[in-house]
């Protein structure tokens, strides 16, 4: 019952319905005022750039943040709490986790405020994210307000950090394959070349969206997908007992010989001739079946809005590249710094 509410409010606000109908002219306009503001600066760390540029639009539509206006950088405490996610829980002052942890309060106190703003002051509500679970709240027994305010922080968290670090992926791996041939199509065919991308173009995007599977294939964001098993479970001769929590490393799957010839290559044609069911079985950036992540189709929309626009309006110079790790989350070193420059016209 709790997985199916979550997953038809994310659904709702971020499902290929609502990004259809509203989301990608918003997101069009918040990548290319993004990438205008970084074109300004003599070089741009992209993992860090590109996780406030997700962050800021996913935060507009689920609190209505404005990070122009707000006093709090939300951005900045999210990346701090990400510094310490995978740390040892160590609580004491000056560890990571210590920190994590005060942070991660300091945004679910100012979460838990702005719920209660919005129940007591019908006119601070703004047809958000937020102002949905402040009316399910009077309906849905599980909405307590704890686990609405943690189901906000997390929605917050997710849809900002997988997405950032596979654009910074993208730096690194597109370099040497560079493709415009598709996107320069498609503002060829406009009437207008100005006009806003539109759903039909951003599903014409095949080879853009071959790109986005590789990258997120060699990306493997999440160290794995966690699971418990309900009953025992027999596996080639074991038995992964009943309430034992199992760990499905993705990237033993989506890096495997047996399914992708010559794993370690970027080749985004490969997904030409992918078997449709070995894809499902052994691909899994954002889990599988019933329990695949609602926000799939909104990363990769942002992602190839992302590389629409960067590719048809941008020149990119890298100044410094960044030795690629997963420790265990993927990082970039001293990370990505990119200079961009606008095209002439």
């Amino acid at each position: 019952m709790v997985h199916k509410y979550v997953r038809s409010i994310f659904l709702n606000h971020f499902g290929a319905e609502r990004l259809k109908e509203k989301l990608l002219p918003q997101i069009e306009e918040f990548v290319n005022k993004s990438l205008c503001a970084w074109s300004s600066k003599a070089s741009v760390e992209v993992e860090h750039a590109g996780s406030v540029m997700v962050f800021n639009f996913s935060a507009k539509q689920m609190i209505s943040y404005d990070a122009e206006k707000s006093s709090d950088d939300l951005s900045e405490k999210y990346t701090k709490n990400i510094d310490g996610l995978m740390s040892f829980p160590l609580n004491i002052p000056g560890t990571a986790y210590y920190n994590c942890s005060k942070h991660q309060k300091n945004v679910t106190t100012m979460l838990r405020d702005m719920l209660k703003e919005r129940r007591i002051s019908p006119e601070t509500r703004r047809g958000d994210f937020l102002d949905q679970i402040n009316i399910d709240m009077e309906k849905e027994k599980l909405l307590s307000e704890d686990f609405s305010v943690q189901l906000v922080f997390g929605g917050l968290f997710a849809t900002f950090e997988s997405i950032s670090a596979v654009i910074a992926l993208a730096f690194s791996l597109l370099a040497e394959h560079p493709s415009v041939a598709e996107h320069e199509a498609i503002l060829k065919n406009r009437e207008n070349p100005n006009s806003s991308l539109t759903w039909d173009e951003y599903k014409s995007m095949t080879f853009t969206l071959q790109v986005i599977n590789e990258i997120l294939r060699l990306g493997n964001v999440a160290p794995g997908l966690l699971q418990r098993a309900l009953k025992d479970i027999p596996v080639k001769g074991f038995t992964i007992p009943e309430g034992w929590t199992i760990m499905v490393v993705t990237s033993a799957l989506q890096l495997s010989p047996n399914t992708f010839e010559d794993p370690l290559e970027f080749n985004p044609w490969r997904w030409k001739d992918l078997d449709s069911y070995a894809v499902s079985k052994n691909f899994m950036p954002f889990g599988g079946g019933m329990r695949q992540c609602a926000g799939a189709d909104y990363s990769r929309v942002f992602l190839a809005t992302f590389l629409h626009v960067l590719v048809t309006k941008y020149r990119c110079t890298t100044i410094k590249a960044a030795r690629i790790a997963r420790n265990p989350i993927l990082g970039f070193g001293d990370g990505i710094h990119i200079k961009f420059e606008e095209k002439k016209t």
